[in-house]
């Protein structure tokens, strides 16, 4: 594996379990400390009392992390771990813990739960399971502006005011081209006092704050078609570069539990058409084996 690919696998699993490297060069001069909210690390498991250790799916999960996880069990990671559960005869059982520095030692390696629902499928820290989808960045602009971008090497970006989350894969890309003099850095924290702290990037292109965002598809294809106006995705286009913008994604279970990941694989197999619904219910764009991209929706259209 390249050095080059590490640091954009780095980089995507910050967005996704928040993992540390976090460039604040990037940050807005305005940027809030972070406020966390007070959260009990174990809750109750859904539908039995907490504390037995047998009968349960432990799963490990962000209670503030739409569309992925929260508290409620919206996520369409919570919707698939009750698909699982509910097929291998368990109940699900917590453990709430944001996702941020430390989130893996602080849950699955501290022993207070099992399987985080979605890690990238090449991350070191976790025994991953079979790939259950691939999704990609996607440019994020609004409708009204008709840019069609698709390439981060289209000339344009370089008068264009551009948002993206903090040591994303998309920001080194745009640091490799010279491009930082219009980038709008946002933290994948956000402030986490209040609910959906990543939709903000997304909100900055329905404001006009900037004139397009480069986010993780899942989260641009989930918070777009609730913006206001209407708002365009199109992927970023991934040739295999040093930094790519396709990324796999599985679950994740400590190293010493193959058995564990066996029984995943096994309901991944066999659930795979009921995900893929669940993940276009989403909006979660997926790269196909021939690497087209499937947008769930497109609110241009």
């Amino acid at each position: 594996m390249s050095s080059d690919y590490r640091k954009a696998l780095t980089a995507l699993t910050v967005t996704l379990v928040a993992g540390a490297l976090i460039d604040y060069r990037l940050e807005p001069a305005r940027a809030r400390p972070l406020l966390l909210p007070q959260v009990p690390a174990m809750t109750a498991a859904e539908g039995s009392p907490a504390g037995g250790d047998s009968g349960e799916l432990r799963v490990c999960a962000d209670p503030n992390n739409m569309p992925f996880s929260s508290v409620s069990g919206q996520g369409f990671e919570n919707v698939l771990a009750r698909m699982v559960a509910r097929d291998l005869g368990l109940h699900v059982h917590y453990t709430w813990w944001p996702q941020r520095r430390g989130f893996f030692r602080s849950t699955l390696q501290a022993g207070h739960c099992d399987v985080v629902m979605g890690v990238p499928a090449d991350y070191l820290q976790v025994l991953a399971t079979a790939v259950y989808y691939r999704s990609t960045y996607v440019f994020v602009t609004r409708r009204d502006r008709a840019l069609h971008l698709q390439s981060l090497d289209d000339p344009r970006l370089r008068s264009l005011r551009i948002g993206v989350h903090i040591n994303s894969p998309p920001a080194q890309a745009l640091a490799l081209r010279g491009l930082l003099a219009g980038v709008r850095g946002y933290s994948i924290y956000g402030n986490y006092e209040q609910p959906d702290p990543p939709r903000a990037l997304i909100d900055a292109v329905a404001r006009g704050d900037v004139d397009v965002a480069i986010a993780w598809g899942p989260l641009a294809g989930y918070f777009a078609p609730r913006e206001p106006v209407a708002l365009e995705l199109a992927p970023v286009a991934s040739p295999g570069g040093p930094l790519p913008m396709h990324f796999a994604i599985s679950m994740g279970v400590r190293s010493q539990d193959q058995w564990l990941r066996r029984l995943l694989d096994a309901e991944l197999a066999h659930r795979h058409e009921d995900i893929e619904r669940l993940l276009a219910r989403f909006g979660v764009p997926l790269v196909q084996p021939d690497g087209a991209v499937r947008l769930a929706h497109n609110t241009a259209e």
